[in-house]
């Protein structure tokens, strides 16, 4: 099996190299091709019914794996997290709990033990698998809630006798809103924290916007701090949040969602201290782990505020093996779990600490060698990370109409986005392929694009 593997790997991984990185196809042109070859009224041969599917993903999709990539937190994947993926789906474990799956659980639990210890968390934290970051942070919210208000898990919101507040900035994760919406807190109890000249959370604004709610009758109760924010790579100042937090007794959690895989870098781990203070973390093995969506991590360092929120019994599962074997579904969001870990295990497997830590510092010294080509190329960069995410602009640029022609002629895929109130590019390193060639060409592609733009301006 992973001999076969390794070879179709390298040809789709060879395939994906030396092919367009965005795809031009309409919506029609998909369903079009859908109806015609899939009506679900005859049988097909796996193997033609795998090429169509093959056939579709290498042509209408735009390439995250492409070392000439540099979107959002969409990596290269391992071979070892393919092959993961594969003996997942063919042994099928169900981990909702131990005694039906004690191998699996056994093999999540000991990977999210090594990475909580990486963080700092003591023994006696827990975590688990999630389908991602989004799960992980309405995870945390649910046992921050229910730590702080014990009525809330069984009479509700209503049952609190304050509206209680979430405190984040303007550059944290989106997935709050839908997360106040879900948790009934509704998206008011969401507080905008302030941030300074590198986007990063103000301790005086939030100090003061603690004091104004308390004073008004509001229930503060929880800080998120944020490494690595979407936009610009910005990372709060964990070590001081976490000190605010104790002192003012609110739960701090940390959304490292993608930012936290830099824990394993020697260079790069500095800027992730305080975060081994958090009450809770969410880090996405699908993002700078380099594996398959999706493969988000839930660390919380009260285990009993876990198995209070997320407490269930029914009569048709298996009992509890022992007081150390967790059952998922009575201390997770979900009840039937996927072998959702074992991709990361396999990985971390075969490459060892020291090679995640050198692929995660490769790709970090590829945002730097951006960041330089850039700016002594007359670009003006518009944002401050140690992490390998680069917004940048020039004076007179047309950024749409510019991106879209970096798309069409398959130079890289690149985003807009609004720093400050102004809009720039954003360039994130996300592939461990992507190489100082392919950095330096992309630069010297959009320098001469940017000479283009500014010449038919002055023409016009």
């Amino acid at each position: 099996m992973i001999s076969a593997l390794k070879t179709e790997f390298a040809r789709v991984e060879d395939q994906v190299r030396n092919g367009p990185i965005t795809p031009n196809v309409s919506p029609e042109d998909i369903r079009r091709h859908l109806a015609s070859h899939f009506d679900f009224a005859r049988a097909m041969s796996l193997d033609e019914a795998v090429a169509e599917v093959e056939h579709m993903l290498a042509t209408w999709q735009v390439q995250v794996t492409h070392p000439r990539y540099f979107g959002l937190f969409n990596p290269s994947v391992t071979l070892a997290s393919v092959a993961a993926d594969a003996l997942t789906a063919m042994y099928n474990p169900q981990l909702a709990t131990w005694r039906t799956s004690p191998a699996a659980n056994e093999m999540e639990k000991f990977v999210l033990d090594w990475i909580g210890a990486k963080f700092g968390l003591p023994k006696g934290s827990v975590a688990n698998f999630t389908s991602g970051g989004a799960e992980a942070n309405h995870s945390a919210v649910i046992v921050a809630l229910t730590k702080a208000f014990p009525r809330y898990g069984d009479d509700g919101l209503r049952s609190l006798p304050r509206q209680p507040a979430i405190y984040l900035t303007h550059e944290s994760h989106h997935s709050f809103s839908k997360i106040a919406h879900m948790t009934g807190l509704g998206r008011h109890a969401l507080r905008t924290v302030a941030t300074d000249t590198r986007l990063r959370m103000d301790l005086e604004d939030l100090e003061r916007q603690v004091a104004v709610d308390r004073a008004a009758g509001f229930a503060p109760f929880m800080v998120v701090g944020t490494c690595g924010t979407t936009a610009a790579g910005a990372i709060d100042p964990l070590l001081e949040l976490g000190s605010f937090c104790r002192e003012h007794g609110l739960w701090f959690h940390v959304d490292a969602a993608w930012g936290g895989a830099a824990i394993l870098a020697p260079s790069l781990r500095r800027h992730l201290d305080g975060i081994g203070a958090a009450d809770s973390i969410t880090c996405d093995a699908h993002k700078w782990f380099s594996v398959p969506m999706g493969c988000g991590m839930f660390f919380c360092r009260q285990a009993g505020g876990v198995l209070e929120a997320f407490r269930a019994q029914a009569a048709y599962m298996p009992g509890r093996a022992n007081e150390d074997a967790l059952d998922p579904y009575t201390s997770t969001m979900q009840w039937s779990r996927r072998f959702i870990g074992l991709k990361l295990f396999l990985s971390l497997a075969v490459y060892g600490e020291p090679g995640y830590a050198e692929m995660i510092e490769r790709q970090a010294s590829m945002g730097n060698l951006l960041k330089q080509l850039l700016a002594a190329s007359g670009w003006r960069i518009v944002n401050d990370s140690p992490l390998p995410l680069v917004c940048f602009m020039r004076d007179g640029l047309d950024i749409s109409a510019f991106l879209r022609s970096l798309r069409e002629r398959q130079i890289a895929w690149m985003s807009d986005v609004r720093i400050q109130g102004a809009p720039s590019i954003r360039a994130c390193i996300t592939s461990f392929n992507t190489t100082g060639e392919n950095v330096r060409a992309v630069v010297d592609a959009m320098n001469r694009m940017a000479s283009e733009q500014a010449a038919q301006l002055v023409r016009a």
